[in-house]
């Protein structure tokens, strides 16, 4: 069993988090996967992000505003 470092992204409206988390690499077919708490850490900011809460999401994650682009 190995780990690794990841950035996993959650977009939920007009925001998008980079959320650290630590993928789980295995011999056995479901890898590579999360750790228990990670999962539940996306959970969390994408909860917040819903409820408009961005001060609560950037304690978990980077939070960046997603604008589109006009041409």
């Amino acid at each position: 069993m190995t780990t690794r470092q990841h950035k996993k992204l959650v977009r939920e409206g007009k925001y998008v988090a980079e959320v650290a988390v630590e993928l789980i690499e295995t011999d056995e077919g479901w890898s590579p996967y999360l750790r228990l708490d990670d999962a539940y850490k996306l959970d969390d900011v994408r909860d917040a992000l819903r409820r408009g809460d961005v001060k609560r999401a950037a304690q978990l994650a980077r939070i960046y505003t997603l604008v589109p682009v006009t041409t």
